[in-house]
């Protein structure tokens, strides 16, 4: 099998999710070796597993590694080329599927010890720590925006040329930044895809004692980082960044 751009986006986002939301498993589920570890630990997690998540879908074919269909709605509109939505975002919602359902097994034993259904719902998707509509989507909108514009930062040509393969370590030093300062609100979901997939995993998943998906709020993460993704790519559009 040849790599290729879908393959790349797939894979990509599938270890992306399983690192990211492994992350979370490892510090909320009870009897883990990470129990209660904290904010820091799961920030961290999830910049490495960006990191890692770009190098991969690279290497399976996606030179681009959005991972994100955000990321792929904002250079849209940037450049006004929107022949990969249909399959790069496909890719990144059965890979973000994927990456979810192997949290789920890597730890089996674990769901069974967690009694909180909220925990467990944690390990999957995102949520606000204060439910409060309005200012949740205001939230993923600013930090998608954000993300928007340090990655357009990142690849800017007014910096000049980066060395090769430091890009994707700057990725993840931005989603670390954004985590530490904008994603206590509502977890900082910043990717449709990250969301969803996880979301429809955790309602098909055979979870022992769990809760509600909280469906209801799940239009949230999905919409905000749309939001924040068009306002960036007509920015980057407008400044030619």
């Amino acid at each position: 099998m040849h790599t290729s751009p879908f393959l790349g986006e797939l894979i990509g986002t599938a270890v992306l999710l399983l690192l990211g939301n492994g992350v979370v498993a490892n510090v909320v589920l009870k009897q883990t070796k990470g129990e209660n570890a904290g904010w820091i630990v799961i920030t961290a997690g999830w910049a490495f597993a960006v990191t890692i998540g770009v190098f991969v879908s690279k290497a399976f074919g996606s030179t681009d590694a959005h991972l994100n269909p955000a990321v792929t709605i904002a250079f849209a509109f940037a450049t006004n080329d929107f022949s990969h939505l249909v399959p790069y975002i496909t890719a990144q919602l059965i890979g973000s599927f994927l990456g979810a359902t192997l949290v789920w097994l890597n730890y089996l034993p674990h769901w069974a010890a967690t009694e909180d259904p909220g925990a467990k719902l944690a390990c999957f998707t995102t949520g606000p720590a204060i439910r409060n509509t309005g200012a949740n989507f205001t939230s993923e909108t600013l930090a998608t925006l954000i993300l928007i514009l340090g990655l357009a930062g990142i690849s800017s040509k007014n910096l000049g040329e980066l060395a090769i393969g430091v890009g994707p370590y700057l990725v993840g030093i931005l989603v670390w930044s954004i985590g530490l300062s904008l994603g206590g609100t509502t977890g900082y979901a910043i990717n449709p895809a990250r969301d969803f997939g996880p979301r429809l995993a955790y309602t098909l998943l055979p979870i022992p004692n769990k809760g509600s998906s909280d469906w209801p709020y799940a239009w949230v993460p999905i919409a905000g980082p749309i939001v924040g993704a068009i306002i960036g790519g007509l920015i980057i559009r407008t400044f030619t960044l």
